[in-house]
């Protein structure tokens, strides 16, 4: 396992998860190019320009996102349901053995039929490692084995884009729900930037609040002691690990800010998010107006300015290419 499924194994056991396996859209060509340039207009005629990511705009790097056709948590409970029907058919065939042992003139009925779906829907890309275990000095005793690590990927064109428009004041502030750490690898200032549910190559001195970002996967979840300590002048606190479980509050100043800068926006941006996970869900709302990029549907649609069912990456580069902005 690695990527987002390695991130999700750490995470305790939560049944509500909301709606998976959600549908993919595409708008046809016709009604997309409609739409990116009324995208376009939107932005050019707001003054404050807010971005709100999840999982979709990573998906091009090879990392899985949680409610798309193969997404994390879809498989997870296509693994439930097939587990529970071969238990059934299990039960059933014990169930016959037992009443053909007894009663022989029954084997004549029909017994039950119970389709079980072996497709396998489990293949996602690889994700390339460009971090040396070397880099690793010490991990604390709590750290997931290796399997269970993010792998350091390449930022992909959304993300690129972002930072280059965050660069020239297209943007003025991204906040996402994302933990590959990819929006600070790409360039975009820690203070342009709110990280809501942690980020896996980020630990945090417990004592003077510290940020360290790393070029691996830091493993813990629910801010264990990484088992390294601050290296600022005089501190020497202990590093934890800035992953939120499901049950931990989202980090005060982060989105204290996320949800300012969201009052403040003319425009809010939702880039590869269905919106499901609150309360970051809930913050275009907040703004004037609000777009979703999506190739699933979310709980706000009716109340977003412009909907567009299209490929995160295939928006941005358009969007970049009618502001004139080579990236």
């Amino acid at each position: 396992m690695s990527g987002s499924g390695g991130y999700a194994a750490r995470l305790s056991e939560y049944k509500n998860k909301g709606v998976v396996g959600l549908t993919e859209r595409f708008d046809s060509s016709r009604v997309l190019e409609s739409k990116l340039d009324r995208l376009h207009k939107l932005l050019v005629s707001s003054k404050s320009v807010v971005v709100l990511t999840g999982a979709g705009i990573s998906t091009s790097a090879g990392i899985p996102d949680f409610r798309g056709p193969k997404g994390i948590w879809t498989l997870e409970e296509k693994a439930k349901a097939e587990k529970e029907r071969a238990k059934r058919k299990k039960g059933s065939s014990s169930k016959a053995d037992a009443k053909k042992q007894k009663t022989p003139a029954a084997s004549d009925e029909p017994g039950s039929l119970v389709t079980v779906d072996t497709t396998d829907d489990s293949s996602t890309s690889p994700l390339p490692s460009t971090a040396s275990a070397t880099t690793i000095a010490t991990t604390a005793a709590t750290t997931p084995p290796p399997s269970d690590l993010f792998q350091v990927v390449p930022p992909t064109p959304t993300h690129m884009a972002l930072a280059k428009l965050v660069q020239l004041n297209h943007i003025d502030y991204i906040i996402t729900q994302n933990v590959d750490g990819l929006h600070l690898r790409s360039g975009v200032p820690r203070n342009k930037l709110s990280i809501l549910h942690g980020d896996c190559f980020t630990e945090k001195c417990e004592k003077c609040g510290y940020e360290y970002f790393r070029d691996f996967d830091i493993g813990g979840v629910s801010f264990r002691k990484t088992g390294r300590t601050c290296e600022q002048p005089g501190c020497e606190g202990a590093l934890r690990d800035t992953i939120l479980d499901w049950e931990d509050e989202l980090p005060e100043e982060d989105f204290g800010l996320a949800e300012d800068k969201c009052d403040e926006a003319d425009l809010v941006l939702a880039l590869g998010t269905s919106l499901r996970i609150i309360p970051a869900g809930q913050l275009p709302l907040r703004a004037k107006k609000f777009v979703v990029v999506n190739l699933q549907n979310t709980p706000y649609d009716d109340k977003a300015e412009l909907v567009i069912a299209a490929k995160v990456d295939e928006v941005m580069n358009d969007l970049c290419s009618r502001l004139n902005v080579t990236l």
